[in-house]
């Protein structure tokens, strides 16, 4: 089944993110390349797609687990969380209509 994972930085942590960002996206790549991965990205802290030092607020993870519960797991070993830059974490079971 699909989830949703839908984080919220801290305030003021684009430094933390790019310093995990490689393990972040190492561990997105495993879900891609087992072809359980959706759709994954950051949310621009304002209207551009390259926010600069105004970083991000938060991100977002559509992707396949076997339960909410491995969802969950897997969501909160993330290095943005080791990292301090996730703030909250909210994980749902998610139905894809379309496309």
């Amino acid at each position: 089944m699909l989830y949703m994972i839908c984080a919220t930085d801290t305030p003021n942590s684009l430094e933390k993110r790019l310093e995990a960002r490689p393990a972040h996206l190492a561990r997105l790549n495993a879900l891609k390349d087992e072809g359980r991965l959706i759709i994954a990205g950051p949310f621009p802290a304002i209207d551009s797609p390259d926010p600069g030092p105004s970083g991000f607020t938060g991100s977002l993870v559509v992707a396949e687990f076997n339960s909410l519960e491995d969802a969950k797991t897997w969501a909160d070993a993330d290095p943005y969380i080791d990292a301090g830059v996730y703030e909250s974490v909210v994980v749902k079971p998610y139905k894809k209509v379309l496309p």
